[in-house]
């Protein structure tokens, strides 16, 4: 029999990608989401590359009612991947209540839920955003967890201690988080990729945009950074290579494989891009001159981070496979592609 697996916020941008490659791996997925920043045409992007269409709720988990009437009835969950969650760095500044109220509430309904209906094993979104400016580089799983430069990435330091509060609590829940660093790019089949309501937040969207024409300018943030070039500098991963190693945890979590019932990960490529260098990824890759410009620095904006993901490579068995320019080009062809097949269909 195929294994359930819960994933939460599916239709958002990284867990579209791992509904599919949990699907093509031979799970069931059931995917639950709000739709508040995603659309519910990103199912037809699942199906046309699965040839699966995965069951859908439409529905917000910070309503515990709603959720536990939810689990009662399905009955057969084997796991939970949790994505749901507001995500913008700026707008946490800016509502930081908006962002606690969200982001813990529905990771505590879940808990309770998990608790409630003996769902065994979750695998958390989590953030390099826990460690904040680190001392030293790359950061491993041990580096120390630092202040918070937003309120977004303190509800990833928040809900990664509640899941490990609630897995010693348990008597059968266990759990991994995953630490992503920076996603970016779209399946290779250009039929689902990051797909931001509004104005993006992140720099790859907003650079697909504008070099696709709906953006007038790129604007960079800061360029007085103590980095090469003095742009801030991230480890940017490829969206399929961090589907995959939710996966992975699946199948560690599902097969007992864990050295303890809670466990962390690191995920990126190991090294550090700056701002210029993904403009000059782009300038590559599309063929096309970028118009973009410099603007003060943005408030919980980090100057630089990157991992160490030799932990992940070794007990998870996962590596990114994927180059930068491979993931550049990848949300270049998206970009193209939405912007013809998709965008304004009614």
């Amino acid at each position: 029999m195929k294994h359930h697996i819960l994933v939460t916020g599916g239709t958002g941008y990284i867990g579209s990608h791992t509904a599919v490659e949990l699907i093509e791996e031979g799970f069931r997925v059931t995917i639950i989401d709000d739709l508040s920043n995603s659309e519910i045409g990103v199912l037809e992007g699942i199906e046309a590359i699965t040839g699966v269409r995965p069951e859908f709720e439409k529905m917000n988990i910070c309503d515990q009612e709603k959720l536990f009437s939810m689990l009662r009835e399905k009955q057969d969950f084997d796991a939970i991947i949790h994505f749901a969650a507001h995500k913008s760095v700026p707008e946490s500044v800016q509502q930081p209540l908006k962002y606690y109220r969200n982001n813990l509430t529905s990771l505590m309904n879940l808990l309770a839920g998990m608790e409630k209906h003996r769902i065994p094993c979750i695998v958390f979104s989590s953030s390099c955003t826990v460690y904040g400016q680190p001392d030293v580089l790359p950061v491993t799983e041990k580096s120390p967890i630092q202040p918070a430069a937003s309120p977004y990435g303190n509800t990833k330091r928040i809900a990664e201690e509640i899941i490990s509060d609630s897995v010693v609590a348990s008597s059968f829940i266990k759990g991994i988080s995953l630490r992503y660093f920076n996603p970016i790019g779209a399946h290779q089949s250009a039929l689902i990729g990051e797909l931001p309501l509004g104005v993006p937040d992140n720099l790859v969207p907003y650079i697909t945009q504008t070099g696709i024409g709906i953006r007038p300018l790129l604007r960079v943030f800061g360029n007085d950074y103590n980095t090469p070039d003095g742009t801030p500098i991230r480890d940017y991963l490829h969206v399929v290579d961090l589907a995959r190693a939710h996966v992975m945890a699946i199948d560690r979590l599902l097969n007992d494989r864990q050295k303890k019932r809670y466990e962390v990960f690191n995920l990126g490529i190991g090294k550090g891009v700056s701002v210029l260098e993904m403009i000059q990824s782009f300038e590559r890759v599309s063929g096309q001159k970028l118009n973009h410009e410099i603007h003060d620095r943005r408030p919980g904006d980090i100057e630089k981070i990157w991992a160490d993901t030799s932990y992940a490579n070794t007990e998870l068995g996962w590596r990114a496979e994927r180059s930068i320019d491979d993931a550049v080009l990848s949300a270049w062809n998206w970009e193209q592609y939405y912007r013809k097949h998709i965008s304004g269909r009614s």
